[in-house]
C-alpha cells in the first residue's frame, strides 16, 4: 500500500504537480510553466522556471515590473503572452536579464530587449526607433501579420546585431531611406499589399547573400545592394529599374540573362567585386545606359559590345592591358572614359578617332610604353578637345616618369624622330633607278 501511494506520488510530479506552481498553471518540470485563462500575470511562479507560458485574452495591461520578475531569476528561453496584451510600460521587462526569447501573439504592444522578438500577429502600424532602443543583442525580429506601412533608417538604428527581419503581411508602401544593419542576412517582405508601389530600396551595408522575389515590386526605380555579400547578381529584377548598385560584393561574372528584361536601366554599378567574366552584348537590351561603373574588378579587356547609349565607362583599377578598335567603336555618345591603374602600355590611333564626343580621359596608373606613336594620338585627342589626365611613360628608361601628353622632351625627340624619317623617305625616293618608259634614247648620234 505505501509503495502504491509513493507510486501516485512519483506519477503526479511527473505529469505536472509541483506544489510551489500557482493555480491554472501546469509547472510540468522544474524549468516550464504553462498558465491559461489568467487575469493577470501570476506572482509565484517558481524561480527555476526557464520557459513561460501564459495565455489569456484578459490581460491587458503588463505593469511596469512583472510582478514574477524579481523571483524568475531564470527566465531564459521564452515568454509567450497570446493575452490581448493593448499596452506595456517602460522597462517592463529589464528585470528579465537572463530573457532571450519573446513572442506576443496577437496583442496590440511592442515591448522591450532580447536576442529573439517575435511580434506577428498583432496591429502594429508605426515603429519608431525608440521602440528598439537598447536592443544591441537582438538577432531575430519578426513583424509578420501586422498593419506597418513605412520604414525608415532611425527605426531599426539601434539593431546592430540584428540578423532577421521578417515583415511579410504588412501594408508597407514605402522605405524612405538605407536600413543600415552590419549584420542581416535574411529580410523578408512578400505579401505586403501595397509594396507595388515601391520605388526605392535600400538593402546596403549588411550582409546579404541573395535578394529574390524583388520581380514582385513593379513600381522599382532604383535598388541599392551595396555591401553585402552577394556572389551573383539578383535573378528576374523589375522591369521598371533605372538604377541599380551592387558596388563591394563578391559578383564574379556578368551575363545577358541578369539584365534581359531591364530596357529602362540607366546606371549600373558594379565596382569593387571580383568580376572576370563579363559576356559580349550582356548589355545589349540595356538601350537606355548611360552610366557603368566596372572599377576594382578582375576583367582583362573592355566588354564587347556594350550599348551605344553610354556617356560614362568607369574601368579603372583592373588588368585590362590593350585597347582594341571593336571594343569602342558602337561608343558615339561617351563623354567620359576611365581607364586608371590597369596595365595598358599603348592605344589604338583608330579606337579614340571612332569617339567623337570624348570630353575626359583618365590614363593614370598605367605602365605607357612612350613611343614616338603615341604623339599622333596626342594630336587625336587635342584635336576633339579631350581632357586627359595622366599618361606618366615607364618606358623607355630615358622617358620615365615623362608625361607623353605634355612632355616638351618628348615631343622635341618625336619631333626629330619624324624629321629624319621624312628625310630617310626622300632619300631613298630619290635613290630609286629611273623608270625605263621614261628614258629617251638619242638615235641621231652615231
Amino acid at each position: 500500500m505505501h509503495l502504491l501511494y509513493a507510486f501516485f506520488i512519483l506519477l503526479s510530479l511527473s505529469n505536472g504537480f509541483n506544489p510551489n506552481c500557482p493555480g491554472r498553471c501546469n509547472c510540468d518540470s522544474l524549468w516550464s510553466a504553462q498558465c491559461y485563462r489568467l487575469t493577470e500575470v501570476p506572482s509565484s511562479i517558481p524561480s527555476t522556471i526557464k520557459r513561460l507560458y501564459i495565455s489569456h485574452r484578459k490581460i491587458h495591461h503588463l505593469q511596469v515590473t512583472m510582478p514574477c520578475s524579481t523571483q524568475i531569476v531564470a527566465l531564459e528561453d521564452s515568454i509567450l503572452l497570446a493575452s490581448g496584451t493593448e499596452s506595456v510600460e517602460n522597462d517592463t521587462f529589464k528585470t528579465l536579464s537572463t530573457l532571450k526569447t519573446l513572442e506576443l501573439w496577437k496583442n496590440n504592444a511592442l515591448p522591450a530587449s532580447l536576442e529573439v522578438l517575435k511580434l506577428n500577429d498583432n496591429s502594429i502600424n508605426v515603429l519608431h526607433g525608440s521602440d528598439f532602443e537598447g536592443l544591441k543583442k537582438l538577432k531575430i525580429l519578426k513583424l509578420k501579420n501586422n498593419l506597418i506601412s513605412s520604414l525608415s533608417p532611425s527605426t531599426f538604428s539601434s539593431l546592430v546585431s540584428l540578423q532577421s527581419l521578417m515583415l511579410d503581411g504588412n501594408n508597407v508602401e514605402a522605405i524612405a531611406g538605407p536600413l543600415i544593419l552590419p549584420h542581416l542576412t535574411h529580410m523578408s517582405l512578400e505579401n505586403n499589399k501595397h509594396l507595388e508601389n515601391l520605388s526605392h530600396l535600400y538593402l546596403s551595408e549588411n550582409l546579404l547573400s541573395s535578394i529574390n522575389g524583388a520581380q514582385f515590386l513593379t513600381n522599382l526605380t532604383a535598388l541599392e545592394l551595396s555591401q553585402n555579400q552577394l556572389q551573383i547578381l539578383p535573378f528576374r529584377l523589375p522591369v521598371k529599374l533605372q538604377k541599380l548598385d551592387c558596388s563591394n560584393n563578391l559578383i564574379q561574372r556578368v551575363t545577358a540573362q541578369d539584365f534581359q528584361d531591364l530596357q529602362d536601366l540607366k546606371h549600373l554599378i558594379l565596382d569593387n567585386n571580383i568580376a572576370s567574366f563579363f559576356e559580349a552584348g550582356a548589355l545589349q537590351r540595356c538601350s537606355q545606359l548611360s552610366n557603368l561603373a566596372l572599377e576594382q574588378n578582375l576583367l582583362l579587356s573592355i566588354p564587347l559590345r556594350l550599348p551605344g547609349t553610354l556617356t560614362r565607362l568607369d574601368l579603372k583599377g583592373n588588368v585590362i592591358q590593350n585597347i582594341a578598335e571593336r571594343e569602342l567603336k558602337d561608343l558615339k555618345q561617351l563623354h567620359v572614359l576611365n581607364l586608371r591603374n590597369n596595365k595598358i602600355s599603348a592605344l589604338d590611333l583608330k579606337a579614340l578617332e571612332g569617339l567623337p564626343h570624348l570630353r575626359h580621359l583618365y590614363l593614370d596608373g598605367n605602365p605607357w610604353n612612350c613611343t614616338c606613336s603615341l604623339l599622333k594620338v596626342r594630336e587625336v585627342l587635342m584635336a576633339k578637345g579631350t581632357d586627359v589626365r595622366g599618361g606618366q611613360c615607364a618606358a623607355p628608361t630615358e622617358q620615365h616618369g615623362e608625361s607623353w601628353m605634355s612632355s616638351k622632351k618628348i615631343m622635341r625627340q618625336c619631333e626629330h624622330h619624324f624629321h629624319l624619317t621624312e628625310k630617310s623617305k626622300e632619300t631613298k625616293k630619290k635613290s630609286k633607278p629611273e623608270d625605263p618608259s621614261s628614258i629617251r634614247i638619242n638615235m641621231d648620234d652615231g
